[in-house]
């Protein structure tokens, strides 16, 4: 199975790296990041830079493609060869997945007309102007077209889909090889649940 995750100037590493370890994890899996052309790409914070390894053009045709977010997610909205590599790439997938606004690319592309699908919780209403029926879920599977909340979410929709690929018992494997357990020390993961003050805070680091 080949995985393909876009890189694109100010992505959220983590919306790329989880997806990464899960699916490079699976046997018989090869996963690449690719860009418009191959070389070093960085991140949100400006302090991370990973290496596409391969052009869109070198990998037309992908088993999956993972699409990650970003504080660079608007400015990639008008990225042509990203989208449209995309929309190429998403004609041969089994599986067209995104992470946190890495959804907003799909509906960009053309993918979401109609779909149901899901973005971080600051942007479920900028979602709906790329034609998505947006909902408020930790991973939305529709058809083959997958989503994922913001950022951490990605972990959970790449194992999600493993099991499905393969099965149960290898998608389990690998989450016990990556020590995937969430213990987290609050309860302040979602709108719904955190105190009041936090969603205003926690968007201010967004900006």
């Amino acid at each position: 199975m080949q995985v393909a995750i876009p890189l694109y100037p100010r992505y959220t590493a983590l919306d790329a790296v989880g997806p990464y370890t899960v699916l490079a994890f699976a046997p018989g899996w090869t996963v690449t990041f690719v860009a418009e052309e191959a070389g070093p790409v960085t991140d949100d914070q400006g302090t991370l830079t990973l290496t596409a390894t391969a052009s869109y053009a070198d990998m037309p045709r992908p088993d999956v493609i993972v699409v990650p977010g970003g504080l660079g997610t608007l400015d990639a909205l008008s990225d042509t060869a990203l989208t449209g590599w995309i929309r190429q790439a998403h004609e041969h997938t089994t599986w067209t997945t995104s992470v946190c606004s890495g959804s907003l690319l799909l509906g960009a592309a053309g993918l979401l007309k109609g779909v149901q699908a899901t973005t971080h919780w600051a942007l479920l209403d900028l979602l709906k102007e790329g034609g998505a029926v947006a909902v408020s879920q930790r991973v939305v599977k529709e058809g083959k077209i997958w989503t994922a909340a913001g950022v951490s979410a990605g972990i959970d929709m790449a194992l999600t889909l493993l099991a499905q690929a393969t099965d149960e018992e290898t998608a389990q494997s690998v989450q016990l090889a990556i020590e995937y357990d969430p213990q987290p020390p609050f309860t302040a993961g979602s709108p719904d649940k955190a105190p009041e003050g936090t969603a205003e805070r926690a968007l201010r680091l967004l900006i």
